[in-house]
């Protein structure tokens, strides 16, 4: 797999930038919304489900279309998942989610933690911009673009 704390935080100030800068660019093109959300420890067996649990947490499941998207990372327990809300799940399927996590887990074995986060970024955001495209005349930032750190 990959070792994370080889490094003394999991990501830089610069890199963090980068992150919230990749989300910002995907969502300029689509009415989407994408949220990263990085803790130490996954208290699941299964990442899908810590991830499922974020994402009522943080209310993604409110957006006006239902295509929020989560991307989890769990730093120490090496887990992550991609989790989308309704609308774009049933636009992409499961092979597409499946596909992001097999090129991120590629990144982080290299431990190029920022690149494997923004190339799921930008992935996402290709995806949401081709069901969901943005629309001038109502489209709103329903939800924050920060990456929201656990414990």
């Amino acid at each position: 797999m990959f070792t994370l704390f080889n490094k003394p935080e999991f990501l830089s100030a610069s890199e963090k930038e980068k992150v919230v800068n990749a989300i910002r660019e995907a969502e300029r093109r689509t009415s989407g919304e994408v949220r990263v959300f990085i803790e130490s420890r996954c208290r699941f067996v299964d990442p899908m489900d810590r991830a499922a649990e974020i994402f009522w947490s943080l209310q993604m499941d409110r957006t006006a279309e239902r295509n929020a998207v989560l991307i989890y990372v769990a730093v120490k327990d090496h887990q992550m998942a991609i989790l989308g809300d309704q609308g774009i799940h049933e636009k992409v399927g499961a092979a597409f989610w499946k596909e992001e996590i097999d090129k991120m887990r590629l990144h982080f074995q290299r431990e190029h933690y920022m690149d494997a986060l923004v190339l799921a970024i930008e992935d996402v955001g290709h995806a949401l911009d081709d069901h969901f495209p943005y629309d001038n005349k109502g489209d709103k930032n329903e939800l924050p673009d920060e990456i929201v750190f656990g414990k």
